[in-house]
């Protein structure tokens, strides 16, 4: 079991959390946030916060990648006056054995993954305006795989909502779809110095999280 090695202090909307620090290298270390960790409250005021920037762009829908992206899809869904909302499996179930789908790998997930769409789901976003909302956008590979799977699918994705950006590693990733982003707060990476000192490092480098992810 790996442990905090530190706390980062964030600030994420109106709210404030401390969030552990977690080494994800030898030389690196990341703000872990996990949303289900901070409850009910905390989560239908973030998701109210996000969905107010989103308003402007009028979208009919929202979608977000399981499992941490879950809370935040219901909180904005609300808040929007939506009745519906659309999650992205990542786990394989029986009634995704035709799913469309889409390669992704994440800096906190050691294997590689495939994003999962319904087809059974596709009535609820052909055509339509789709808000994609997430937790943390870390370096910006489960956005861009739903951003590519919702668009094969027919849909178009207007914003992006997310609770919190961590460094700038994504920006490269999404390419012109970074405008998109809307987010609540911003974290950096931390990164070990000579003196083996944690710093904040708000770039990042893909090599480095490359190199995390498959460790």
């Amino acid at each position: 079991m790996v442990s905090p090695i530190g706390v980062h202090e964030a600030k994420v909307g109106s709210q404030h959390l401390s969030l552990p620090l977690m080494p994800i290298s030898a030389e690196l270390a990341i703000a872990l946030l996990i949303t289900v960790d901070h409850g009910v409250a905390f989560a239908e005021r973030a998701g109210a916060e996000i969905a107010e920037r989103l308003a402007p762009f009028e979208p009919e829908i929202v979608a977000s990648v399981a499992t941490m992206g879950i809370p935040i899809a219901i909180e904005v869904s609300r808040a929007l006056g939506l009745d519906d909302y659309l999650i992205l499996q990542k786990t394989p179930k029986i009634h995704l054995s035709d799913a469309v789908s889409e390669p992704v790998r994440s800096i906190t997930t050691d294997t590689n993954q495939r994003l999962l769409f319904d087809r059974e789901r596709l009535g609820a976003v052909v055509g339509r305006r789709v808000a994609l909302v997430d937790d943390v956008v870390s370096t910006g590979a489960s956005l861009r795989a739903a951003l590519t799977l919702l668009r094969r699918v027919g849909a178009e994705p207007v914003a992006i909502g997310t609770l919190l950006t961590e460094a700038g590693v994504w920006r490269g990733a999404l390419g012109a779809d970074a405008l998109l982003v809307h987010a609540l707060g911003a974290v950096p990476l931390f990164r070990r110095d000579r003196d083996g000192a944690l710093c904040e490092d708000w770039q990042g480098d893909d090599s480095d999280l490359g190199a995390a992810a498959s460790s």
